[in-house]
Order: structure tokens, then C-alpha cells, then sequence
């Protein structure tokens, strides 16, 4: 049976959080808050789970899932090497609204999709999350919505779209920047910017110390 909790209450996050770590163990989805946008969750390292999150979406293999973590530390044993950039951009803006695309660790026995040995990695800026992925550790996090439809920015409108395909609900109020997260590719020589959302191009040009004009993908 779905659940919604009101994290705003202490008693609700709390019982709520607990929900959603034991519907986690159990193979099934949650839904969340973020500072984005609303997301929906599975184990990460759980084949079967990522799987009916795709399916849930209506989403095929070839869009992996990208997987939130709780902490810098974590990464360390999700990639095969962290690069400077990462390193730079990991501190000017996690925990944050920017997703970095690198290059997995080989020895890791999960199945995001058709991901070509790659995974998207954000550490989003949320108390909610962030206790959530301490407790169950990396999650499998794509946003709140049936693909092709708006990305939910409130519990409410998660369950709209999603339904009973969803265990628990965890409602932390509307999602601070409504917006998705910029996402920067790190696995080729040079870095670049595939989406820019609420963390700007110039802002991560800034960081890195490069042309803002030489972030961007050359149109086809």
C-alpha cells in the first residue's frame, strides 16, 4: 500500500525515512525530495529494482539512471578514477544542483541502464535525501514524472503521475530550484556541459578556469 509522509513533521520524517529504507531493502521505489526536482528511488546496486523504476517511467535502457549519493567519500568507490575537474567541481557545488557524467568502477555489480561504463553522480543539496542516502547509501534516482511529462516539484504531483508504483512517498514541501540539474560530461578530454540547469555554464567555466564557449557541445 502507498504511504505519503510530511517530513516537515519530526515524527512523520522520521517514520517516514524508516519506510522508505525498509520498502528500499525490499526491492521496491520510494519517491523523494530534492532540491531540484522531486525523484524517484530504488537500490542502486538492486538489478531488479532499477529496472521496474525504468518501467515505471515508462523510460527504456537507453536513458541509465543516475544515482545520488550522500556524502563526497562515496564516490571514491563508484568511479574508476575521480578527475581534478570532478574534484573542482565537486567542491565549488556539491551538495548541489550539478550531476557529473565519469567513468564507473569496473568492479561494480549494478545494472542503471546502457550506461557504457559511465554513471551520472549528484550529492543533492536536501536534509531529506541526504538522510536517506546515509542510511541506505547510493541510490538509483531519476525525477518524479512519467517520461515525455513535467518533472514533479511536489510529493503530490510525483503521486500523480506514479501512483501505486510507488511504496512511500516522502513529501519535504516544493523543490527549492523546480528546475533540473545541470549535468557536465567528464569522460572525454575535455569537460562539457550536456544540460544546464540551475548551476550556469559561466559559473563552471569560472571554476575550471576555461572558456565558457568551449563547455558546450558544438551543434551538429
Amino acid at each position: 500500500m502507498t504511504e505519503m509522509f510530511d517530513c516537515t513533521d519530526p515524527a512523520q520524517r522520521e517514520t517516514g525515512i524508516a519506510s522508505a529504507v525498509s520498502a528500499l531493502k525490499g526491492g521496491r521505489l520510494i519517491v523523494m525530495p530534492t532540491d531540484t526536482v522531486y525523484g524517484i528511488g530504488a537500490d542502486a546496486f538492486d538489478g531488479s529494482a532499477v529496472a521496474a523504476l525504468l518501467s515505471a517511467k515508462g523510460r527504456g535502457r537507453d536513458m541509465p539512471v543516475p544515482v545520488l549519493v550522500g556524502s563526497w567519500h562515496t564516490i571514491q568507490g563508484l568511479v574508476y578514477t575521480v578527475p581534478q575537474t570532478a574534484q573542482e567541481l565537486i567542491r565549488a557545488f556539491w551538495p548541489g544542483a550539478l550531476s557529473l557524467v565519469v567513468r564507473q568502477a569496473p568492479s561494480l555489480q549494478w545494472d542503471l541502464g546502457d550506461a557504457n561504463g559511465t554513471v551520472m553522480l549528484r550529492m543533492p543539496l536536501h536534509p531529506v535525501a541526504i538522510e536517506l542516502l546515509r542510511e541506505v547509501g547510493p541510490m538509483a534516482v531519476s525525477s518524479a514524472n512519467i517520461s515525455g511529462r513535467p518533472a514533479a516539484v511536489t510529493a503530490a504531483q510525483a503521486r500523480d503521475q506514479l501512483g501505486d508504483l510507488v511504496e512511500v512517498y516522502l513529501d519535504g514541501g516544493p523543490a527549492e530550484q523546480q528546475a533540473a540539474s545541470t549535468i557536465v560530461d567528464l569522460t572525454g578530454a575535455h569537460p562539457r556541459v550536456l544540460r544546464e540547469g540551475p548551476v550556469s555554464i559561466d559559473a563552471i567555466a569560472g571554476v575550471l578556469g576555461v572558456e565558457a564557449a568551449g563547455l558546450v557541445p558544438a551543434a551538429e
